[in-house]
């Protein structure tokens, strides 16, 4: 069930239709439009969906596609049923151009031999077939321009060639008319033999027409000149005339029994045209999802909204034209939380937001692609109910807040389980305390219903009330409060302010006019607007703060696993060399202990004589200088070396890798702002002058800021050294695809060593081509359980945090 009538126009599906129609290339497509119907048939909208998901895979990627004589031929076919009619030349013309379009497509989808490839294209193919006999009759009787061929019958071609013997001989004989009339001056020399009422005449100037006998059938503009027929070739034309006129009568009868001959087949060919609407309208809608970039989301039978980065369909088109990008939105609506209740400024985003959920919903539940990101799931509802702007009636004596309680009595009779409603400013119209009080009893009730829903509202009593009771969540589309400027993104979990104070204070309205609205207003009602604001701006702070504090944790995790490998190898250096000192001084010990020991021995024997005892000790003096004097040690200071980087031309614009002059850090550009460039270094970010920045080559960069490690590499795993080298976020921007896909692999594979539940990988935004790419990659393993962008405050869609099984 749908409420209003007026639903479509509302949420704008009347412009998607006249979308597609314009997408169609004839009328059989566009009747099939007008039929477009909202249905909650699972099985009905699952198969439409992957039709329209088949024919944008080859509207993207299969050029060959037929795409021309999509002609309405149903009319033709409609005239064959009355026996005894025969359709015309150009009726069979576009009878034999559409069927060859029919086999073309058909031949299309054959050719493709792979199962898994259009298989529900083929499935709407499959009962559809055109008679060879048939398609041959028609090439047989009709030619390429249209006409019945020579061949057609063997009378045809003998009254052809007859014809054209006698125009032949005709021609003749007025030629020699012609070339006599002109020597005599009655001719200009510009003119020749011409066709008035289907016969051959000469051109003769009116003051001489008396001098060649026979029969005027018009004459020019100016009286001048008239188009006589000579008496002597009347009979050459007439004879010609009655060859036509036989020729008629015989292209007639050939025409009857071909028309016949297709009478029996008039059904198979009409389910034939219709399959070739259903594929122009197909096309319609997957040239729409490529112009959306829509995609096909997991599809649920109970009623379900997570979606992730959805776009309001019209708005994209909109921005498209326009170089602009929408602000997606991120929404999900399941058994714990089933009405979100949306707050915030006005002119902030809310009514945008409440139409894009109702206009993608509407659209996924009539068979089209919807713009979003493709791991987004979508439940099939069976009411859409939605109150969106002001449905008064002079005729029916309804005021706006009538007819808001007027749809509120519909809802409140048909929600069920299965109902999505939507509605717009609820509860205003009348006095801000009876509406607010009549709002929360409609929202209890339709709480009660279990229905789903999205409710815009300014009220705080409904802020509260969601707060406190289950099956309701706030939600608020979030505002910079410093700079008084919507950023038109929702945020779930939290009410929003009005900022209705602080607008005011914007648009200039005078101070003592708000400090009397706010004494008027009451302490309790201010101090909770100021509060939401406070804590929307705090939030905001801590998050950047979060952030910061996330990534010097994480720095100082490295640093302290890069000094606690470093510690353990000294360590290990110093017991080697004093292990290898022991030895050597164990060695030397012991050779010292026998040179002494044969001294002594040779002192005895020698009996001290005074020359051999001298020359003995001599000889110990000598080993003790020479083996046990210790070795001077030569400590180099490494010379200081000038860092020189390859400067690369052109103008510095965002992401350009720049060098500062006079010094040796490099950095990236993050944004320019007149002649300032705010810039990072490694982890800090400073605002310089355009002038004092030096460009250089992304190869400079990366050899400046890559960080070299000269530790031995020991054979096998360290699983502590994994453990404190480790990190869950990796940095993938500015990578080509196959090099990116690399470090993705080798990340996961340390990641699922290591027991990780949750990865942070970076990879930007830009147009999206490295996120898709890693994202389709990682949907290969099985330990990943789901994949989110990151918050909006964190990187938002230039960051995929991946869930683990």
């Amino acid at each position: 069930m749908l409420y209003p009538n007026t639903l479509e126009n509302k949420l704008g599906f009347d412009t998607i239709r006249e979308r597609l129609k314009e997408a169609c290339v004839s009328p059989l497509g566009q009747d099939y439009v007008e039929k477009i119907r909202f249905t909650d048939n699972i099985q009905l909208i699952d198969k439409l969906l992957r039709q329209t998901d088949e024919f944008r895979q080859i509207v993207q990627y299969e050029p060959d596609f037929p795409s021309s004589n999509y002609i309405d031929v149903r009319p033709h076919l409609n005239r064959a049923r009355v026996e005894g009619l025969a359709l015309t030349e150009a009726e069979f013309f576009d009878l034999k151009l559409v069927l060859r379009t029919i086999q073309d497509c058909l031949r299309f989808l054959a050719k493709r031999d792979d199962a898994t490839a259009f298989p529900f294209l083929k499935e709407l193919a499959g009962p559809i077939g055109v008679d060879r006999k048939l398609t041959d009759a028609l090439e047989r009787v009709i030619d390429d321009r249209g006409l019945v061929r020579d061949s057609a019958s063997p009378e045809l071609a003998s009254i052809r060639r007859r014809i054209i013997s006698e125009q032949a001989n005709l021609r003749k004989r007025l030629d020699s008319i012609l070339r006599q009339a002109r020597q005599n001056g009655w001719i200009p020399d510009d003119l020749s033999l011409t066709v008035r009422g289907g016969r051959l005449v000469i051109p003769i100037a009116a003051e001489h027409k008396r001098k060649i006998k026979g029969f005027v059938h018009d004459e020019s503009q100016t009286g001048q000149t008239v188009f006589l027929e000579p008496a002597e070739v009347f009979d050459a034309n007439n004879e010609i005339r009655e060859l036509e006129y036989e020729e008629r009568r015989e292209i007639y009868r050939i025409l009857l029994a071909l028309t016949d001959q297709i009478r029996p087949h008039l059904d198979d060919l009409k389910k034939a045209v219709n399959f070739l609407a259903q594929i122009d309208f197909i096309r319609a809608k997957a040239k729409l999802a490529v112009q959306l970039e829509a995609v096909l989301p997991k599809l649920h039978e109970r009623p379900l909204v997570n979606w992730t980065n959805a776009r309001h369909p019209l708005l994209h088109l909109s921005f498209q034209k326009q170089g602009k990008t929408v602000v997606p939105l991120s929404v999900r609506l399941d058994d714990k939380a089933r009405i979100l209740i949306i707050s915030g400024p006005n002119a902030g985003g809310k009514s945008v937001a409440l139409k894009t959920i109702g206009l993608v919903q509407y659209m996924l539940q009539c068979g089209l692609l919807v713009p979003m990101a493709d791991y987004s799931e979508m439940g099939v509802f069976q009411n859409l109910f939605i109150d969106i702007g002001d449905e008064q009636s002079l005729e029916n004596d309804l005021s706006t807040y009538s007819s808001h309680l007027t749809a509120m009595k519909q809802f409140l009779v048909g929600a069920n389980k299965r109902t999505l409603f939507l509605i717009d400013e609820f509860g205003t119209g009348t006095e801000p305390g009876l509406g607010g009080a009549i709002a929360e009893s409609i929202l209890e009730d339709l709480n009660k219903s279990g229905a789903y829903g999205v409710i815009n509202t300014h009220y705080t009593n409904l802020k509260v009330f969601a707060d406190k009771t289950p099956g309701l969540i706030n939600g608020a589309m979030r505002f910079d409060g410093e700079h008084l400027e919507p950023l038109y993104q929702l945020e779930i979990g939290r009410p929003g302010s009005s900022f209705a104070f602080e607008i005011a204070r914007k648009i200039g309205l005078p101070k003592g006019v708000i400090d009397r609205a706010k004494e008027k207003l009451g302490n309790q009602q201010v101090n909770f607007e100021k509060l939401l604001k406070e804590l929307d701006i705090e939030k905001r702070v801590f998050s950047e703060k979060n952030l910061e504090i996330s990534i010097n944790q994480r720095k100082l995790a490295q640093q302290l696993a890069e000094y606690t490998a470093l510690k353990t190898r000294l360590d290990n250096e110093q017991k080697k060399i004093v292990n290898d000192a022991k030895q050597k001084a164990k060695a030397l010990v012991h050779e010292a202990n026998q040179r002494i020991e044969n001294t002594i021995r040779e002192i005895k024997e020698n009996k001290a004589e005074r020359e051999a005892t001298k020359q003995v000790r001599q000889e110990l003096e000598q080993f003790e200088q020479k083996e046990l004097k210790p070795e001077a040690i030569v400590i180099e200071k490494p010379k200081p070396t000038e860092e020189e980087f390859e400067a690369d031309g052109g103008a510095i614009t965002v992401g350009s890798y720049v060098r500062i002059e006079g010094q040796n850090a490099i950095g990236e550009v993050l944004s320019l702002r007149g002649k300032d460039a705010e810039i990072r270094i490694g982890d800090l970010k400073s605002t310089l002058k355009l002038n004092r920045l030096e460009k250089v080559s992304r190869k400079a960069f990366r050899d400046a800021t890559e960080t070299k490690d000269d530790r031995p590499r020991s054979q096998g795993v360290d699983m502590n050294e994994k453990m404190q080298n480790f990190s869950f976020n990796l940095d993938i921007r500015g990578k080509r695809g196959e090099e990116a896909l690399g470090e993705v692999d080798r990340f996961f594979d340390d990641a699922l060593m290591l027991g990780y539940p949750e990865l942070r990988i970076v990879h930007g935004k830009g147009d999206g081509i490295l996120r898709t790419l890693v994202r389709n990659h990682l949907r290969g393993y099985k330990q990943v359980a789901r994949m989110e962008d990151e918050h909006a405050d964190r990187g938002g869609a230039g960051v995929t945090i991946v869930k683990m099984k």
